[in-house]
């Protein structure tokens, strides 16, 4: 006799419970919200009690589906939604009204050659192989809308690649990009959790020049890796005329608000090539070195 096999579960999954459910009779009872299965009733999910919850479930949802897609690190792009792509830049300053409109036009078009960077910095990363394992690295990761986020996006989807998308809900609806793979289009509530899932997998970051979204994801990356929250990686900052023009780094270090040593935790460039040479001299030799470098 064969040892006996036993079930690997007793309970019902919740998607049949939930189905039987919406079979109940209808009465006075059954028709009151009380009586909805808790994980089926938006209204009480979506009560003030429940953001704890809310939270946990806005971090586990992309986590579960990215482990599911094997995507063991990704390379995020950071940058503005702003700056067109080479060929629509002309169209910007034809479009002027005015001299200020006219001078922000042309200086977005002098940026706008980023946007075949992110581009190609996409393109060279998505080439990375699968591990032994099969999990992925080094998966392209933006915020999922426009511009430089559309380039790295269509970078990895040259390649016959798929990367991710991580929106978020905002007044004025930002769409995913058509890029974006759409198995792995994320949309979020709050932007905490979305910038924890920027940085959970990332093992590169590249910074192109953008606003205060840009800002803000950038330095809190830097911060993190300054206090020791998070193990240095390779932070590639795209445009050392723009950054250095918007960010007096010395002047931080001179007034004493920093260390010297703080402006090593990132690197300028201003290519593809040249970031990518960056991420490979970092990993190289460990068991993360991304081996098409």
């Amino acid at each position: 006799m064969t040892d006996p096999v036993p079930p690997k579960r007793v309970f019902h999954p919740a998607r049949e419970e939930a189905e039987l459910a919406a079979q109940a009779t209808e009465s006075p009872q059954t028709t009151t919200p009380t009586y909805r299965l808790a994980f089926q009733d938006l209204d009480f999910l979506l009560r003030e009690d429940l953001r704890p919850v809310r939270f946990q479930l806005e971090l586990l949802k992309p986590d579960l589906l990215l482990e599911e897609a094997k995507i063991a690190s990704t390379f995020v792009f950071y940058g503005s939604a702003r700056i067109p792509e080479p060929s629509k830049a002309d169209a910007l300053i034809e479009a002027a009204g005015t001299e200020h409109q006219r001078r922000i036009a042309m200086n977005l078009k002098k940026k706008s050659r980023y946007y075949d960077e992110a581009r190609k910095l996409a393109r060279m990363v998505s080439r990375v192989s699968p591990d032994a394992d099969g999990r992925r690295h080094f998966v392209v990761c933006s915020g999922g809308g426009p511009s430089i986020m559309e380039a790295a996006n269509r970078g990895a989807a040259d390649e016959g690649k798929e990367s991710i998308g991580l929106n978020i809900v905002l007044p004025h609806e930002q769409l995913p990009n058509q890029y974006v793979t759409p198995s792995l289009s994320f949309r979020f509530h709050y932007f905490a959790l979305r910038k924890m899932h920027f940085l959970l997998r990332a093992r590169a970051v590249a910074v192109f020049p953008g606003g205060f979204g840009t800002f803000d994801e950038a330095f809190e990356l830097l911060t993190l890796i300054q206090t020791g929250k998070v193990k240095p990686m390779p932070i590639l900052f795209f445009g050392r005329e723009y950054w250095n023009r918007v960010v007096d780094f010395e002047a931080l270090v001179d007034e004493g608000v920093i260390a010297p040593r703080d402006l090593d935790l990132f690197t300028f460039c201003e290519t593809a090539e040249e970031a990518w040479t960056q991420v490979c001299q970092h990993y190289a030799g460990t068991d993360q070195s991304p081996d098409c470098c």
